[in-house]
């Protein structure tokens, strides 16, 4: 293996490469506020508007291990320029779609494209930095994670007031025209360019692989992101029919493995790799109670209070300021305090979200904006103390050449726990409403109670493996060695 040489353009490659990163996950919220806007504009129903974001969400959720693979196997630097390519492309069609329909299919393309994007972020981070400088980078990645979930709703708010109606949520979609245009131009320069190698994509690229998991992970996300229009009701087989898929899949990837054949997803990132399991668990519980709160919140402040979308964003952004400067913090102290930041996160997290349930509660319904805002502060600080020290600490036993495929896994189980977690909030947030009578802040209090036991669910999950870290770090050069060789055995 060649020695490391740091690439001199790494820190401006990555600022290139989180703007789109950015985008890509901004979208999985942005269009909420645009939704009422959208209906009137297209004259449709509701039932059809909401596969504007659920395609969305869908198609990310189903690409990413694959294109984290083809990111692997094909080049980073060519994967991510074509998925940017093709993320502006189907922007710009969903902006100037003229039908319900043609909207829904672009919404349906930019999710592929940005789930084709979203690993090739991690695999760069893999391969450009290293030691502290990964860390630091994660940081960054972490920030943008955390602040594209939680400033959708805000930005969304501010297009649609400013473009107005009828045509301001096209917008919502146009912005990423020339912010896309130009990330690309950078990347040309930037981004560094691979050794050429010949690639034969029927060996080296798991198309059996990549159909078993599609239909898996559809299995799961289908019924949920269906689940106001009784998703759950109509498609619990789907639940079933994902777990048959999911065995078969990894029945067919260790087959591969055997033969010497390249997997989509080696088992073995689970099995053998230290803290890549456990990490993958508390990212996909922390997103099952993290990313359902933007909906519940959105619920309460304009259904419930009569807020407008720009009002209803703006109260929820203490959230998002205090994720993106802790996460910022936390990436520089990843090396001397490891898993300790994201227990200590996630603490913060509940207790933030408990505060929140508790104070709604004692102070008039015209004051709760205001009064959540240091709570929401507090759970921001310490939201950005976990996704970016987990995602370094998840990957940091990767090898390079997986990097990218490990990346799509992560985010998978990340859009999977989001999916679950808006479905199981906004759920409980309905049902509250109408059996107290439409008395919205106990049903707010309710959804963030539930929030809160996810992610003390997740932080369970994080003292194991804080506990687990510290019996590696005590074993011997050769008890670490023995220990490799069973799991390999075992996996």
């Amino acid at each position: 293996m060649s020695e490391y040489q740091p690439d001199p353009k790494r820190w401006r490659a990555l600022a290139v490469t989180l703007t789109a990163g950015f985008m890509s996950l901004l979208d999985v919220s942005i269009v909420n506020t645009a939704l009422p806007s959208i209906e009137r504009d297209l004259n449709t129903g509701s039932g059809v508007i909401q596969w504007v974001v659920s395609g969305y969400a869908l198609s990310f959720g189903l690409v990413l291990v694959a294109g984290g693979r083809l990111g692997d196997a094909l080049g980073r630097r060519r994967m991510f320029l074509i998925a940017l390519a093709a993320f502006v492309v189907t922007s710009a069609l969903a902006g100037a779609a003229p039908d319900p329909t043609t909207l829904v299919i672009a919404r349906l393309a930019q999710g592929v494209a940005a789930g084709m994007l979203t690993p090739q972020n991690s695999g760069l981070i893999q391969d450009l930095f290293r030691g502290a400088e990964r860390g630091r980078a994660f940081g960054m990645f972490g920030a943008v994670v955390g602040i594209s979930t939680a400033v959708g709703p805000v930005l969304g708010g501010i297009i649609l007031a400013v473009f107005g109606d009828p045509n301001g949520w096209r917008w919502v979609f146009y912005v990423n025209v020339p912010i896309g245009v130009v990330a690309f131009a950078l990347a040309l320069r930037l981004l560094p360019k691979s050794e050429p190698r010949a690639v034969r994509l029927r060996s080296e690229i798991d198309f059996a692989g990549m159909l078993l998991l599609a239909i898996a992970v559809l299995g799961v996300l289908l019924p949920l992101v269906e689940s106001e229009q009784r998703g759950l009701e109509k498609l619990w087989w789907l639940f079933p029919l994902a777990v048959v898929f999911g065995v078969a899949f990894v029945r067919w990837e260790h087959r591969r493995a055997r033969n010497g054949r390249s997997p989509l997803l080696d088992t073995r990132l689970f099995t053998t790799t230290p803290g890549y399991a456990s990490g993958a668990a508390v990212g996909a519980l922390y997103f099952c109670g993290f990313a359902g709160i933007w909906l519940v919140f959105a619920l309460f402040f304009q259904q419930g209070l009569g807020y407008t979308p720009l009002q209803s964003g703006l109260s929820v952004t203490p959230f998002a300021l205090g994720s993106a400067v802790a996460a910022a913090v936390a990436g520089r102290l990843v090396p001397r305090w490891g898993r300790r930041l994201t227990v200590t996160g996630l603490s913060l997290v509940a207790f933030g979200l408990l505060t929140v349930a508790l104070v709604v509660q004692l102070v008039p319904p015209s004051a709760a904006g205001l009064a959540v805002a240091v709570p929401l502060l507090i759970g921001g600080v310490g939201g950005g103390m976990v996704i970016s020290p987990n995602t370094t600490l998840t990957l940091e036993c990767v090898p390079t050449t997986m990097a990218g495929v490990a990346g799509g896994a992560l985010q998978t189980g990340q859009r999977i726990g989001t999916a679950i977690g808006t479905s199981v909030l906004a759920s409980v947030f309905q049902s509250v409403v109408v059996a107290s009578g439409r008395h919205y802040p106990v049903a707010l209090s309710v959804a963030m109670c539930c929030a809160a036991a996810l992610t003390c669910v997740a932080l369970v999950v994080a003292i194991l493996e804080l506990r687990a870290r510290r019996v590696r770090s005590g074993l011997t050069e050769a008890q670490r060695a023995a220990q490799a060789a069973a799991d390999v055995q075992r996996g």
